[in-house]
């Protein structure tokens, strides 16, 4: 996908997400969110897309000092469903008037604008997931776009530590992790160092000390933690504590 095949799926999937929530209790909890309700996981997702807005607008060269917005949030739950709405259309304005390939500090791998485009889309489309599961619904992702994320979330999970501390705990002495995609092509092989861990891209007959194979979404679903590896479509085969290190540590 191109910066602006994420800047339309940002928009496309937040029209998802406003289209769950509307009109739905905004008291209700979010299970693969504990603690949150339907208004804290809007609020939140509204809140991400004004601040990487803000940061897009400005195009920073270093790391913020303060995450402090105007959220400009509404009083009432009520309305977080249409303020989210505006938060998307906000972002689609900055995509618009940025350079999206210009040269610009990010937290992950990518240091150009077009990183937070994709970050914003990701973050987006998972707690659309979660507003539906709340829901008592059945969430779908399109494969090729799951597939995009899945390579976003191992390219970026090395640079996470920094609000994601127990990544820094995946490392081992030279074991190796594949994710292999079942419905199209998509095969992603994660070694873990005594230093750290990264995604390897060109290690496609390289045997594995333990592989994960499921569909495009099941994949990306299960390493954001929302769904189990024992789960139906997902064949988890190699070294089971190799497996239960990477989930306990790759929390994003």
């Amino acid at each position: 996908m191109t910066p602006l095949d994420h800047g339309a799926a940002v928009a496309a999937e937040t029209a998802r997400f406003v289209a769950a929530v509307d009109r739905a209790d905004p008291a209700l909890p979010v299970p693969s969110c504990p603690d949150w309700t339907l208004a804290d996981l809007v609020r939140h997702a509204g809140s991400v897309q004004r601040w990487f807005t803000v940061l897009l607008r400005q195009r920073i060269q270093e790391p913020p000092r303060s995450r402090e917005v105007d959220l400009r949030l509404p009083e009432h739950p009520e309305d977080y469903p249409a303020w989210l709405a505006d938060s998307a259309a906000q972002a689609a304005a900055a995509f618009a008037e940025t350079d999206l390939d210009a040269p610009m500090w990010a937290w992950g791998a990518d240091q150009h604008a077009r990183f937070w485009v994709r970050r914003m889309l990701f973050e987006t489309l998972v707690h659309r997931v979660d507003a539906e599961l709340a829901l008592g619904r059945t969430p779908t992702v399109e494969p090729a776009l799951a597939a995009d994320g899945v390579d976003e979330f191992l390219t970026n999970l090395p640079f996470a530590t920094l609000f994601a501390p127990h990544t820094a705990e995946l490392r081992a002495e030279h074991r190796t992790i594949r994710f292999t995609r079942t419905d199209g092509d998509g095969d992603w092989l994660v070694r873990l160092r005594p230093d750290g861990f990264a995604l390897d891209r060109d290690a496609d007959d390289t045997p594995a000390d333990a592989t994960l194979r499921a569909g495009a979404a099941d994949l990306l679903l299960l390493l954001y933690g929302r769904l189990d590896r024992t789960a139906p479509g997902i064949q988890a085969s190699g070294d089971d504590e190799l497996l239960t290190h990477w989930f306990a540590h790759s929390a994003f």
